[in-house]
Order: structure tokens, then sequence, then C-alpha cells
């Protein structure tokens, strides 16, 4: 009762409850197409490889939305141009490219850090989130949840199939660059939330607990960002009544709420399935 007496008083608690929501709504949208497309390790590669751009913006006075972006998207093109110009495997040029993007972060921080601290950047402080990127972050929702529901179809069929979806004349290496974008959008909307440590958590879990539970792309966005939306304001809660930073506290009930469906998923759940084998060989 306290927290929502508080969230009623407070604005920046009205505000870190907004971002949260939508946070966990956008990064569960997105984060079930890149499940689909097992590119998990993409995900963590371009949340960890916007570090450096993160860092230059605060030391050039600007908004660190342009910098993330920026490397965000040099992080994809670069991945892509190594992985299709050479012998080199994605899954090999994503660390290249991820790991040397991150060094250059943590240098750059180490120079920025004596003008500005870039710790809850690195691990989220929604507590902290100003009017501005709560804004930033509702617009970036808007766009992302905009471009899924107009181009559902074409992104439906290029995650299941993408060869019969390149033969249905689809530009599939565009699509993907195009959830490569937005995905970095998705990102640097998260950073004041989970932090850029972090943000994969949110990206990932939620979408793998829906793809527990359903079969059905359309339902599993919905529950990716029911999921994602809940762990954000869950939390939220436990880190405002415990004063814990929130990016850790996040990723915990995102885990949370992953075990759960991993055990009692009513078709996928371990515990389900080894009851249903015992009572079938009881039966035999």
């Amino acid at each position: 009762m306290d927290f929502i007496h508080d969230l009623q008083t407070y604005a920046f608690l009205q505000k870190a409850f907004t971002t949260s929501i939508m946070v966990g709504v956008i990064c569960g949208v997105i984060g079930s197409f890149i499940v689909l497309r097992g590119m998990a390790l993409m995900g963590d590669a371009i949340s960890h490889a916007i570090l450096p751009g993160v860092a230059i913006s605060y030391m050039l006075g600007i908004n660190y939305f342009y910098g993330a972006v920026l490397t965000g998207v040099l992080t994809a093109f670069g991945i892509g141009a190594i992985t299709q110009n050479s012998r080199i495997k994605s899954d090999s040029s994503i660390g290249l490219v991820f790991s040397a993007f991150f060094a250059l972060g943590i240098i750059l921080i180490n120079r920025a850090k004596s003008a500005t601290d870039l710790t809850q950047i690195l691990f989220g402080n929604v507590l902290a989130v100003r009017t501005s990127d709560m804004w930033l972050t509702l617009a970036i929702g808007g766009l992302v949840l905009l471009v899924v529901i107009i181009f559902y179809k074409e992104l439906l069929i290029s995650s299941f199939d993408e060869t019969m979806a390149a033969a249905y004349g689809l530009p599939t290496r565009f699509i993907h660059y195009a959830i490569m974008f937005l995905l970095t959008l998705v990102t640097v909307a998260s950073l004041q939330t989970v932090g850029v440590i972090l943000v994969v958590s949110l990206l990932i879990t939620p979408a793998s607990t829906a793809y527990l539970l359903t079969n059905r792309l359309s339902v599993m966005v919905v529950l990716s960002a029911i999921f994602g939306a809940l762990s954000a304001v869950i939390g939220l809660y436990f880190s405002f009544l415990y004063n814990m930073p929130s990016g850790p506290v996040i990723a915990l009930v995102t885990t949370a709420l992953f075990v759960l469906a991993f055990l009692f998923s009513p078709k996928q759940g371990l515990l389900v399935r080894k009851l249903k084998s015992a009572n079938r060989k009881r039966y035999a």
C-alpha cells in the first residue's frame, strides 16, 4: 500500500513506472522475433556494443540516444559484413565485433567518468529516469509496436522460414537489418531501466517464457509483452522498497517467471512431463 501511495505522490516514481511498463512491453515484443530467429547472441552483442556510443555522447555533452543508436547500427552492419564476406561464421563474428566495441566502451567510460558517472547506464536505475528519457522510451515503443503491427505477416514468414520468404519475394536481408535497427532502438530505450549489462534479460527471458506456453506467434508476442511488463513492475516495486538497483532485480524477476514456466508449463513443463510419463508407465 505504501508503494501505491508513493506512486500517486512522487513524480519520479510515476515516470519510473511508466517507463518500466513500456520497456517491458517493447522488449517482450521484439524479443519474440529475436528468440524465434535464433538471434539471442545478436541481442547480447548490440546491448554491449552500444557502450562506446553512450560514453562518447556523455563526453560530448549530447543525448546518449544518438551515440548509442549509431554504434548499435555499426555493430549490426559490421557483424553482417564479416559474416557475408568471409569464412567466419555468425557466432564468431558476433563475438569479434561485440568484444571490440565493449572493450572500447570500457576505456571511454574511464575517460568520461571524471565528468559523469555512467554506472547507471551499465546496471540501470529506473528511479532516476528523466522526463526526456520517459518520452523517448514512449516514442521508441510506439514506433516499434507500429512497425510490428503493420509488417506482422512479413516478420512471421521470415522468422519461421527465410527461404520461403525469399521465394515469396520478400526482402529478407532488409527485414533482418530492420529487426537489428529496432533491436538497437529497444536496447537504447532500456538503458535507464536495466542497463547495458542486463538488457538481454528483458529481451530474451520473457520471450523464452512465452515460447514454453504457446505454439502461436501472435500469442507468444502478447504473452512476452505481458511477462516483460510484469517483470519490470515487480522489479521496480522491490528495487524501490529495498533500495536495490532496478536492473538486477528486474532480471531476477524475469528468470523467476521463466523457471515457473519451465517447471509447470501445461505442455512443456519439466515436472508436468515427468508426471505424465510416470502415469503412462503406471497404467502401461
